[in-house]
């Protein structure tokens, strides 16, 4: 009988992604989906319909790349009063989606799925945590977009910045940094 490791293969570019799993006793490779797996925010699709399609994408994107392992496709997008909120493309975005998000609470939404190979099998999941941004000032907002830490942050802003704005009223942190651990030792027990 084969004792290795099973090989796990996170399909993604995000550093968070990576740092949540190394940090969470993973070992695993990183490949990089095609531009083309992470496009498509359809407005017909929910926030949930959305992470787990572009969850999937990636991950398929990667297994048809890899002979063998379980791969490992993330995606994260915010929703507040009904907006959906993905990654900023400039600072006069991450300003518009910080001063919806100050003083409401809001929902982050992970979709996850895994691809084992050889074979075809997927698993697909998605998880929700809602927090509540306290109600910045003008001069915190402005300080934080100089800063550039929002960049590359679903919503604009990371709870993992540490600045104590955010609360979790309900769900996993580490679905809000961009990957529910919780979930995907469940996914990986069930794969």
């Amino acid at each position: 009988m084969d004792e290795r490791p099973t090989r796990l293969v996170l399909a993604s570019s995000s550093p968070r992604r990576r740092k949540l799993l190394v940090d969470a006793g993973y070992e695993l490779e990183v490949v990089y989906p095609s531009d083309s797996a992470e496009c498509g925010i359809c407005s017909q699709e929910t926030p949930p319909e959305v992470v787990a399609r572009l969850a999937y994408q990636k991950a398929r994107d990667v297994a048809l790349r890899t002979e063998v392992g379980i791969i490992i496709g993330c995606d994260t997008i915010a929703e507040c009063c009904g907006q959906v909120l993905g990654k900023p493309r400039d600072r006069q975005h991450a300003a518009w989606m910080l001063r919806l998000l100050r003083g409401r609470e809001h929902r982050v939404y992970s979709g996850l799925c895994l691809c084992r190979r050889p074979g075809d099998k997927s698993l697909v999941n998605m998880d929700t945590t809602t927090l509540k941004m306290e109600n910045l000032s003008d001069a915190q907002l402005e300080e934080y977009l100089d800063s550039g830490a929002w960049q590359g942050k679903a919503g604009g802003f990371g709870l993992q910045d540490r600045h104590g704005w955010l609360q979790i009223v309900a769900g996993s942190e580490s679905n809000v940094v961009g990957l529910p651990l919780e979930l995907l030792a469940d996914m990986l027990a069930r794969i």
